[in-house]
């Protein structure tokens, strides 16, 4: 009996003191895990804030381009064209409108690659993934206005050239961001809990961690060595369901209306913006102070994307909030989400296309808002789209092929453009009238997204039943 006393003291003071060096190396990783866990909070926030800046300056400026052409006419870029130009002049303004096109060329890719990468940053924060891809979405509407604030610095007597070699060196902030607030490879999504990126909180602190997580399993070790363990089989891992590859994506039905969906649209403002200028030309009769001054009210209204898209991604992530029906999976209940997001979209293109198409003048402020309206939706609305109905390992191929294959739709405002200047005049009457009708098109994809969920929900309710 003594010997057990004795035994069992031994055992206790040996576990007691592996116990107290356990707790030491505990509080050493707690405290560890906090210090990242509150640097990668801040580094996530800092993150959200530098991209919006980032997308809300350089990735849509294209868009502007209504302000632009303004101030290139007033700058005589275009004055070879006319036929009293002297040959000096002539030959400087015909180098200049030559290398204008290739250069907003790379602005449009340059700054499509910078929202594709961008949109990543949603999957660091959860619940509020939808939303920040739509705020970033209408950071990128938003930016077009970046031309209007030119012609305004113009316009008070600064020169185009100081304005564009000003936006050419902030591409500094690119090359900064990429290498100090970016991971190497795409953002997971679900996040695991452990995940780290940049340069501070990456390789030195996970490091760090392992060895403190180290140093208390051999602690545990030491002060269980001499007690007896009982371990449980380990519970039978099920295996999670093979992801889509990235073929299947592609040659699926929501692949082919939501490609449709985007085309259409894009079309529609692709157009509308390309042909602004000669648009209210007609309507104003030519008068340069009422041309300038519809220009800075579209200008002003291109700022209100960064308000207007977040709510596509607040009604997506509201209705993802609500309760699943029975048997429905997490991604069933997101498509069913977004299916009032993408009917609204395609509601907006219709009023604002029919806005469009009605020649009076002062509509084109209601004109003006709509097209804002809808395109701050229309994109947010896309990527949102993608991140819910395909694997987010695909996410970035498929952002990329969509923009891709919307953009070659949107070659046909060409045909258009010729059609209605050397056809019918000038008059887009009837290219208007009939891009608005091409526009109903677009309500095909939330009805076949609608459907879809309807059959899903259906079989669901079938299978509980037999259960």
């Amino acid at each position: 009996m003594t010997v057990t006393i004795s035994c069992r003291s031994e055992r206790s003071e040996a576990f007691e003191a592996g116990g107290g060096a356990a707790l030491t190396g505990h509080n050493l990783y707690g405290t560890m895990l906090l210090t990242c866990a509150g640097t990668s909070r801040v580094r996530r926030w800092f993150t959200l804030a530098t991209g919006l800046v980032e997308c809300l300056c350089f990735t849509g400026v294209v868009f502007g381009w209504a302000s632009l052409v303004f101030v290139l006419k007033t700058e005589g870029y275009f004055s070879s064209l006319c036929v009293n130009t002297t040959h000096v002049n002539g030959t400087q303004t015909m180098a200049l409108s030559n290398i204008l096109f290739p250069a907003l060329t790379f602005i449009t890719l340059g700054g499509t690659s910078l929202l594709t990468t961008n949109i990543q940053v949603g999957n660091l924060f959860g619940s509020r993934r939808s939303t920040i891809i739509t705020l970033y979405t209408g950071a990128f509407d938003s930016s077009s206005a970046v031309f209007l604030v030119i012609k305004l610095l113009v316009e008070s007597g600064v020169s185009l050239r100081d304005c564009l070699l000003f936006v050419s060196a902030c591409g500094v902030i690119h090359t900064a961001r990429t290498f100090l607030l970016m991971p190497t490879s795409s953002i997971p999504y679900p996040l695991p809990a452990s995940y780290t990126y940049g340069v501070t909180c990456g390789k030195t602190i996970s490091a760090e961690l392992e060895a403190a997580r180290g140093q208390i399993d051999l602690q545990g070790d030491d002060a269980t060595a001499a007690t007896p363990v009982y371990q449980e089989s380990p519970p039978k891992k099920v295996s999670p369901a093979p992801e889509r590859s990235f073929r299947e994506c592609v040659l699926s039905r929501f692949f082919l209306w939501h490609l449709l969906w985007l085309s259409v649209m894009q079309l529609r403002h692709y157009l509308f913006i390309g042909t602004l200028n000669p648009m209210l030309q007609r309507l104003t009769m030519g008068e340069p102070s009422l041309v300038s001054q519809y220009l800075d009210a579209f200008g002003f209204t291109q700022l209100f994307g960064l308000l207007c898209a977040p709510w596509n991604g607040l009604i997506i992530d509201r209705l993802k909030g609500k309760p699943k029906a029975a048997g429905e999976s997490e991604c069933e209940a997101d498509l069913r989400a977004s299916v009032l997001s993408l009917s609204l979209t395609a509601l907006q293109c219709v009023l604002f296309s029919l806005c469009a198409t009605i020649p009076i003048l002062p509509l084109q402020y209601l004109t003006f808002v709509l097209q804002v309206l809808n395109r701050s939706f229309l994109y947010g609305g896309n990527a949102a789209f993608i991140s819910i109905a395909f694997p987010q390992c695909h996410f970035g191929k498929l952002f990329g092929l969509f923009m891709s294959l919307a953009a070659v739709f949107g070659l046909l405002q060409w045909p258009c453009v010729l059609l209605v200047n050397r056809a019918l005049g000038g008059d887009p009457l009837y290219v208007n009238a009939a891009l608005t009708l091409l526009s109903l098109l677009t309500f095909i994809h939330p009805l076949s997204v609608y459907l879809h969920c309807r059959q899903t929900q259906s079989r669901c309710f079938q299978t509980t039943k037999l259960q």
